[in-house]
């Protein structure tokens, strides 16, 4: 069982093991893929390409090292908003999308509403990222940051 598992009324078995190796492996050659799928060279790059089509496979990209990088700090920020109405919320979500530090958002149910993911060189870089670009978001009420010490999963699915 796998976690594509739940869409297998809709894929065949073919169809899943091809996203599940290319979530792992992005830059596998066509003819290995095949060979791991168990298929012919041709099927398969008619699958892939119906996948791509269909809309499972959005795309590829390269996984890059943060150490390397330089971009270490992790911060995960809870933002309350003033107002959450449609109009609102649309503000906010047009705005935060021009912030190149927030990696990820998402919008939540519960004691907050939305969740930030934000990665920075280190403290400083991140106090100047919450202080003049993500508190001046529209309709930001509060905010609250809780820092990574350690990522034990981060896989980008």
């Amino acid at each position: 069982m796998t976690k594509y598992s739940e869409i297998s009324g809709q894929l065949d078995r073919h169809d899943i093991r091809i996203l599940e190796i290319l979530s792992a492996e992005g830059r596998i050659p066509v003819t290995e893929l095949a060979r791991r799928v168990g298929l012919s060279k041709s099927p398969c790059q008619v699958r892939l390409k119906r996948l791509q089509k269909e809309g499972y496979i959005l795309g590829f990209r390269a996984i890059l090292n943060p150490a390397k990088l330089r971009l270490e700090q992790v911060a995960f920020v809870e933002v309350k908003l003033s107002d959450t109405s449609e109009k609102a919320l649309s503000e906010f979500n047009e705005a935060v999308l021009k912030i190149p530090q927030v990696e990820q958002c998402h919008m939540i149910a519960g004691a907050f509403d939305y969740l930030l993911k934000i990665r920075t060189r280190d403290m400083k870089s991140y106090r100047e990222v919450l202080g003049e670009k993500v508190s001046a978001l529209p309709h930001v009420a509060n905010t609250s940051t809780h820092v990574s010490m350690q990522a034990v999963k981060d896989f980008v699915f």
